[in-house]
């Protein structure tokens, strides 16, 4: 039984993802982020003077995505001004953690309807422009890791390195993904999520490739076996959620699609950068108390694709099972927006194969990872 002060999911959508100079690199990460809070509230019929607050994810919080990016869209709308807002930086997982923070918000009773989403503009706002050039923004003197946040390629190198995958594993986890994308895409998997903007209505990083493709590309990193194939690309794009407590979904009519069974964050060894997934998602099982062959979705984050691969030989899954529809490889990742889009895919398929149990889980920079576990409703 569902108390009332449960916190559930309603809806959620998102841009298509653009890649870095293509269609949406023209719009502001303000108009990305209305864009997605606009969709939200016409699909759902929710009154936005019935939410209550909006959290908002966000990496690169500079220029044009600072001075909290997040109430800037909110009041570009021209909505009611008093939700409040918030935008947070949890590196890749910002997406994620807005949710994990909109739930939470919820089941304290701080809040009866919330809002949270992500947006990334990459073109216009790099990672990384937030800190000067020539700043050491991180390390003291004393720093007891000679690689804190280290190189990402570097982190993904050691990914493989404890995994045992060789450049052909990556290659051919490169293929898998732009090829389940581009099916996916063609059967109307993406349609029910994406809203189209500026003319765009599909991913831009979806791409037809091949094995012998790949192989002859370099390596970004000398006597490394990652290219720039094998990462996940460097994207715009914005996504939101829909969240209420229980109670308010029966009051305002609305039909909830998901809850969240558990969540985690927790920080991974920083000599394993990009190892978070497989450090949340124990711990974020044994919280829903499920385990890894209750899970009938599961979305491990393409930030490169020793990660995904290397979470699936820790536990024990086989990778014909893991982002079915393709990843971050193919569809771009929009840093704040991937958490959300995440979710919201998780959810989509759950329905479409009539399923129960998702997990979302996703390396985050400063070695951290985030884990969700949804519920179908």
């Amino acid at each position: 039984m569902i108390g009332a002060g449960t916190p559930v999911l309603i809806d959620g959508v998102r841009t298509p993802f653009g890649k870095r100079g293509g269609t949406l690199s023209a719009l502001k990460p303000v108009a990305l982020l209305r864009c997605v809070l606009e969709a939200l509230v016409e699909r759902t019929e929710v009154p936005p003077s019935m939410i209550d607050q909006v959290v908002g994810g966000c990496v690169t919080q500079v220029a044009e995505q600072g001075l909290n990016v997040t109430r800037n869209a909110w009041l570009a709308t021209g909505w009611d001004y008093a939700p409040g807002c918030t935008t947070v930086d949890a590196s890749c997982g910002s997406g994620q953690q807005a949710a994990h923070f909109a739930a939470a918000l919820i089941g304290s009773g701080a809040a009866d309807t919330v809002i949270a989403c992500g947006v990334e503009s990459m073109s216009r706002a790099p990672a990384g422009s937030n800190v000067p050039a020539g700043v050491d923004s991180v390390k003291l003197p004393d720093y007891p890791w000679d690689d804190p946040h280290g190189v990402q390629f570097g982190g993904a190198e050691r990914v493989a390195d404890a995994a045992g995958l060789t450049r052909r594993d990556l290659d051919e986890y490169a293929v898998l993904s732009q090829t389940r994308a581009a099916n996916a895409a063609a059967q109307g998997r993406f349609g029910a999520e994406i809203v189209p903007i500026a003319g765009l209505a599909t991913d831009e990083g979806v791409r037809a490739t091949s094995l012998d493709v790949l192989a002859g590309l370099p390596p970004v990193m000398r006597g490394g076996r990652h290219t720039a194939a094998t990462s996940s690309q460097v994207s715009d794009g914005a996504s939101a959620t829909l969240w209420t407590s229980y109670r308010k979904a029966r009051e305002l009519g609305l039909r909830p699609v998901a809850r969240i069974r558990a969540q985690e964050f927790r920080g991974s060894p920083p000599d394993q950068l990009l190892s978070g997934p497989l450090v949340a998602t124990g711990p974020c099982l044994a919280r829903a108390g499920a385990g890894v062959a209750d899970l009938d979705v599961v979305e491990v984050n393409e930030a490169f694709a020793s990660v995904p691969l290397a979470w699936c030989r820790k536990y024990g899954r086989s990778p014909d099972t893991v982002n079915v529809d393709g990843g971050a490889i193919a569809l771009g990742h929009p840093l704040g927006a991937t958490g959300g889009r995440l979710l919201v895919h998780a959810v989509r398929e759950l329905q479409r194969i009539d399923g129960e149990l998702a997990l979302v889980t996703l390396c985050c920079g400063g070695a951290m990872g985030a884990a969700t576990v949804l519920q179908r409703m």
